[in-house]
């Protein structure tokens, strides 16, 4: 069974139903026992960072989610839900994230021909290969809406670039752990292929 983590921030429903599209049932939840249960676990998001982590440490998720990721089982962060992953953000003010990657959640910085948030299509430029890449081309388009992004201190866990004046960092992968800044389930079928790869990954369940 597939998880998708409920803590009010994003379009949960959305996910729920890609996943469904492509054949695998998900629960959506904020019981830490049906996380720890479950196969593969999404913790998707959209709004604000700081109201984010404020609402995983009111539902006590944190520990759950770090828990998770440490165990091997398949996890998947969407947008918000892979800036979280992060130290640290500057979206207003500065506040801690959950500390799973090194570095921090920074602005666009673009010139004022550039409209923030970056939103719409834009395209995946491949680095690092992995299995939720699996049949999907170096060039492919994957939709974003996003004001805010990750620069991770490590550079071997970016898997995918994208170019917004200038590259970021648009997907990370590491070991089981797996999060885009795009929005797989807005991304028609190259993003419901994504989706059937991770609900594809063996788990340490099973």
């Amino acid at each position: 069974m597939i998880a998708i983590i409920d803590y009010q921030m994003g379009n949960l429903r959305s996910v729920q139903k890609a996943l469904e599209k492509v054949g695998h049932e998900a629960i959506i939840t904020s019981d830490p026992n049906q996380l720890t249960t479950a196969s593969h676990v999404i913790l998707p998001g959209v709004g604000a960072f700081r109201d984010a982590i404020a609402e995983l440490h009111k539902r006590d998720l944190v520990g759950p989610i770090k828990d998770i990721v440490a165990s091997g089982k398949p996890f998947l962060g969407i947008c918000l839900g892979l800036q979280l992953l992060f130290d640290i953000s500057y979206e207003d003010g500065e506040h801690e994230g959950l500390g799973i990657l090194a570095g921090e959640v920074v602005r666009f910085r673009v010139p004022s021909d550039f409209k923030v948030p970056h939103m719409g299509w834009n395209e995946a430029i491949i680095r690092k290969a992995n299995p939720l890449l699996d049949g999907v081309e170096n060039g492919t388009h994957f939709y974003f809406v996003h004001s805010y992004h990750v620069v991770p201190k490590d550079h071997e866990v970016v898997a995918i670039e994208a170019d917004y004046h200038q590259p970021f960092c648009a997907m990370v992968c590491r070991d089981n752990l797996y999060a885009t800044q795009f929005h797989p389930e807005k991304s028609q079928q190259d993003g419901l292929h994504l989706l059937q790869n991770f609900a594809n990954l063996a788990s340490t369940n099973q």
